[in-house]
């Protein structure tokens, strides 16, 4: 058994960031973050465009930013929290800069921007187009210089700490659930153990990995909403999936390289395979729309012709400038014989960011005390039915900010729970065949993305669910047999979120958004959070 006052779970830059300040502020008290893998395998390494941030107030204004995200966000973002997030942005921006993170900058000093879809003006600064990579190295270095943080890898948590394990009956009806820490795997020795806290900061990522093919690592299972759901927390908004629309098409392959929207921003243009510019057949922001329309545009294009990708077409962009933004795309289209100068990039829409998650107020704190969210697992209200381009980073530092601050002013008030039992493995055995779980992932992969991915239907949507019911049944009876593995547990917690989605996309009776369903092709009045 561990016992620590600040626990964090995940590596990114949300909670990386939230440990730093508490670490900081609290030099006597001991911060301990978690991760399942190595330290820097997280969502925010592969962040390639940027963070829109309002920086030029000449040729920009909060406002501004503030309606495009509300325009994006299609009715559904919360108007408080938007404007917590645009406002407070610039200092947190300012703060990771202060802790070594380099954005690129013009001949004259100023920072470069560019422009992504659904933005109004050039706000997102960037690092070339590994912007996540460099801020993970800048903020991993802070926290290999902090004696009061222990970064623990290869860690995975199984599951959060509460009077359930005390033996209450725990519901979603039941007041004041509290968090008392996390039982986890350790890797290294193949045992559950315990970990203690006062305070948890649940910042684990996305869930790309419940679908066919996306943009996200390995590791974006969806384990902190799955974690939250199963100890009677609050969830909410699970419908809302966002695929991003330019992801490199390569045939099998299923972590789909980005294709950053920032490319698009700087001149590239969308073409069919008859070479026809389609977009102004779907909006008159062109190759710039909005995510969630510009997805459902190209889904639109590849029905409609029978084939499996688009193009982007950067012919006719400047070669100089296109290498010195975005080197790394140069080099991963070059690798696999693509000319930028001769060739269009094939590119297919591909699950890429969870706009819903586990449900917090203001301050980041969730419906379970003692346990905090932030970054994409978190549902905070910013990105409503779909994020604004970039706005994922900035959130994730303005919430691991007001974690921050609401967790110190907790921690001498919150006291250990000593009374926790160890983990019963009694009755468990070895898995005798790696195949049951490695067939029901595929089953799971493909049941989202043929039913649940950018275009839906109730009879999809109902399918889906009794699918992923058998699904649930069978894996729940394994879990109970067996040791427990990583795979087992991420499996476990791909089936819940995947259940979480369907349910929220059969609760929304309307297309809204990232969430289009054919029976319901129009918006309702009754703008509404889906709560689960």
């Amino acid at each position: 058994m561990e016992q620590v006052d600040f626990l964090v779970i995940g590596s990114g830059i949300a909670g990386l960031t939230y440990a730093l300040k508490v670490a900081e502020q609290c030099p006597d008290k001991k911060v301990m973050i978690i991760t399942k893998t190595r330290e820097d395998e997280t969502n925010t390494k592969y962040a390639q465009g940027g963070v829109a941030v309002v920086k030029d107030l000449e040729h920009d204004s909060f406002e501004k930013h503030i309606e495009d995200t509300l325009i994006a966000g299609d009715g559904l973002c919360n108007p408080k929290v938007v404007e917590i997030v645009v406002r407070e942005g610039p200092q947190r921006v300012n703060e990771i800069i202060a802790w070594g993170t380099n954005f690129d900058k013009e001949e004259n000093g100023e920072y470069s921007v560019g422009r992504e879809g659904g933005h109004s003006v050039f706000r997102v600064i960037h690092h070339k187009d590994v912007t996540g990579q460099e801020i993970e190295r800048a903020l991993l270095t802070e926290i290999h210089q902090r004696k009061n943080i222990s970064l623990v890898t290869h860690c995975f948590v199984v599951d959060l700490i509460t009077q359930h394990h005390l033996g209450y009956l725990v519901t979603k009806s039941t007041l004041d659930v509290e968090c008392y820490g996390v039982y986890v795997l350790n890797q290294r020795n193949n045992r559950i153990e315990k970990i203690l806290s006062r305070i948890t900061l649940l910042a684990t990522g996305g869930n790309g990995q419940v679908y066919r093919t996306t943009t996200n690592p390995g590791i974006a299972t969806g384990d902190g909403v799955a974690m939250v759901y199963r100890a009677k927390g609050r969830i909410e908004n699970m419908e809302f999936i966002q695929f991003h629309p330019t992801a490199l098409y390569e045939p099998g392959v299923s972590n789909a390289f980005l294709i950053t929207e920032a490319v698009r921003g700087d001149g590239g243009i969308l073409r069919n395979h008859a070479g026809e510019d389609f977009m102004n057949r779907y909006d008159p922001r062109l190759s710039l729309a909005p995510r969630d329309i510009v997805a459902r545009a190209i889904d639109s294009e590849m029905k409609r012709t029978g084939t499996e990708h688009v193009f982007l077409d950067c012919r006719h962009m400047d070669l100089e400038k296109f290498i010195h933004h975005f080197p790394n795309i140069y080099e991963k289209c070059k690798s696999i014989g693509i000319d930028i100068t001769k060739d269009m990039i094939p590119i297919a829409p591909a699950a890429h960011y969870s706009c819903g998650g586990i449900k917090t107020n203001e301050v980041g704190k969730t419906s379970i005390n003692h346990l905090y969210a932030c970054g994409e697992c978190a549902s905070t209200g910013l990105h409503g039915a779909n994020r604004l381009a970039s706005n994922s980073l900035l959130e994730a530092m303005v919430f691991a900010h007001r974690c921050y601050l609401q967790a110190v002013a907790m921690i001498d008030s919150t006291k250990f729970n000593e009374d926790i039992p160890d983990w019963d493995a009694r009755g468990t055995m070895e898995p005798k065949e790696m195949i049951l779980i490695t067939q029901s992932l595929k089953e799971l992969k493909s049941v989202m993305s043929d039913y649940v991915g950018i275009v839906r239907n109730n009879e999809r949507l109902q399918r889906a669910l009794r699918r992923l019911d058998m699904l649930h049944e069978e894996t729940e009876d394994l879990y109970e047999r067996t040791v427990v593995s990583p795979q087992l547990c991420e499996l476990r917690n791909m089936i819940t979120v995947g259940y979480l989605i369907v349910k929220a996309a059969n609760f929304r009776k309307e297309s809204r958004g990232l969430h289009f369903n054919t029976d319901y092709p129009s918006k309702s009045n009754l703008l509404q959070n889906i709560i689960l």
